[in-house]
């Protein structure tokens, strides 16, 4: 499998799924550490993107613009975070977020996660 990078969006299965959480094959942003990814751990701290644009959570969502490989504008989905085994990632990657969307990102799932005032 090719090297998974922070920042990085890939495709990737996040079927079967249980409840609200988010299905189907989409597009994941890296959100782990490389050095954590590099020791071959077997699972990889994602956040999902999607294409339907929700206005009610726009405070809280990170549009990523359409480029390179990825096809649609998305939305970082940061209350979704979630950790995949690596045998769920695909097509990879299709571009990578910009260090302010990433750090936009980081920030909003800080907040999710209560450790952002």
């Amino acid at each position: 499998m090719a090297v998974i990078r922070r920042g990085e969006i890939w495709v990737a299965n996040l079927n079967p799924t249980r409840g609200a959480e988010v299905g189907k094959v989409r597009p994941v942003l890296v959100l782990q550490a490389d050095w954590l990814t590099e020791q071959n751990a077997p699972t990889v701290v994602i956040v999902p993107l999607t294409t339907q644009a929700r206005p009610e959570l726009d405070a809280l969502r990170v549009t990523i613009p359409a480029r390179d490989r990825l096809l649609k504008d998305c939305q970082a989905i940061p209350e979704k975070v979630r950790a995949l085994d690596r045998r769920r990632f695909g097509a990879g990657p299709l571009t990578r977020a910009s260090e302010a969307e990433l750090a936009l990102i980081e920030q909003r799932v800080s907040a999710v996660l209560g450790l952002w005032p």
